[in-house]
């Protein structure tokens, strides 16, 4: 008499088990995502680090790149290490040779013999990307332009840069200074790690030099909460890169784009990537489509 009970409770069991293992089995299985990409593949390269330095995200980090002007934040990182173990102070005036002053925009256009101080060559490297300053503070520096990107190469192997070669201060084109996006996000770490009392630098939008105001070029300052810096760059052969620093609410970003085709691209691109690694969704795989791809 119980038998013929309990044929259908062991298929509502059955029923059961298999809608529970199919709920278990979507739950498990990654979903994709799209996110479109402001640059071609043989330009794009990117990654985003957490302040432990656990990668978040990354494309293309570890191929090969032109820096541009995120070069300078090496030429800044030894400013500030100079700073640091006194070798100079903000006051000391820096000479501006003839081989600065003829360096191409962006500049402020010194002429040879003419000095600026520490202080405003700071300024001037972090927010106007100033190339004869860069080169007038690598001569003082190193002595030469040479030997300064000398410099900036140990330097870079010594903080765990790997694949990053300088060859001069101020990211002009050159063949031979390569670097990596990964690079590029342990030098933004290593400068926010190292020299949190010269940060600040990275955050300013413009500054006043000879009675006039000078502005910067990075436009996600003020655009999006917690970005505190780090630097811009462009060449035609590297397309348009940056460093940003996020820092707000707990969390601590690095972010690395580099290749975009314009710098409003770039910026709404990092700013994509903040959104989504603030709030990750949960077994999602991300499918890049660059530009050009359909």
């Amino acid at each position: 008499m119980s038998k013929p009970r309990l044929f259908p409770f062991i298929q509502k069991f059955v029923a059961a088990f298999a809608l529970l293992v199919l709920v278990a089995g979507c739950a498990t299985t990654p979903t994709e995502t799209m996110l479109a990409v402001p640059a071609p593949a043989q330009k794009y390269a990117a990654v985003v680090v957490d302040g432990s330095g656990r990668t978040l995200f990354e494309a293309n980090s570890t191929a090969p790149r032109y820096p541009a002007s995120l070069t300078k934040m090496m030429t800044l990182y030894l400013l500030f290490e100079a700073l640091d173990q006194g070798r100079i102070s903000k006051t000391t005036l820096i000479p501006v040779s003839a081989n600065a002053a003829r360096q191409p925009p962006t500049k402020l256009r010194f002429r040879r013999g003419e000095t600026i101080d520490v202080d405003s060559a700071i300024r001037a490297i972090t927010v106007k990307s100033a190339n004869d300053v860069a080169v007038a503070v690598a001569e003082y520096l190193g002595g030469s332009e040479d030997a300064f990107a000398a410099m900036m190469t140990a330097k870079a192997r010594l903080i765990g840069m790997r694949s990053t070669v300088f060859r001069n201060a101020s990211g002009l084109p050159d063949a031979g200074q390569l670097t990596t996006a990964r690079d590029m996000a342990v030098l933004g770490t290593a400068l926010r790690a190292r020299f949190p009392q010269h940060f600040h630098y990275f955050s300013e939008s413009d500054f006043m030099f000879r009675g006039r105001l000078v502005r910067g070029h990075n436009d996600m300052l003020g655009r999006v909460r917690g970005v505190n810096g780090i630097k811009t760059g462009y060449i035609r052969a590297s397309g348009f890169n940056i460093v940003t620093s996020y820092d707000a609410d707990g969390r601590r970003l690095i972010l690395v784009v580099m290749g975009a085709d314009s710098a409003r691209q770039r910026n709404d691109h990092v700013e994509a990537l903040i959104q989504r690694n603030l709030s990750p969704a949960s077994n999602t795989t991300t499918r890049l489509l660059y530009a050009g791809e359909q």
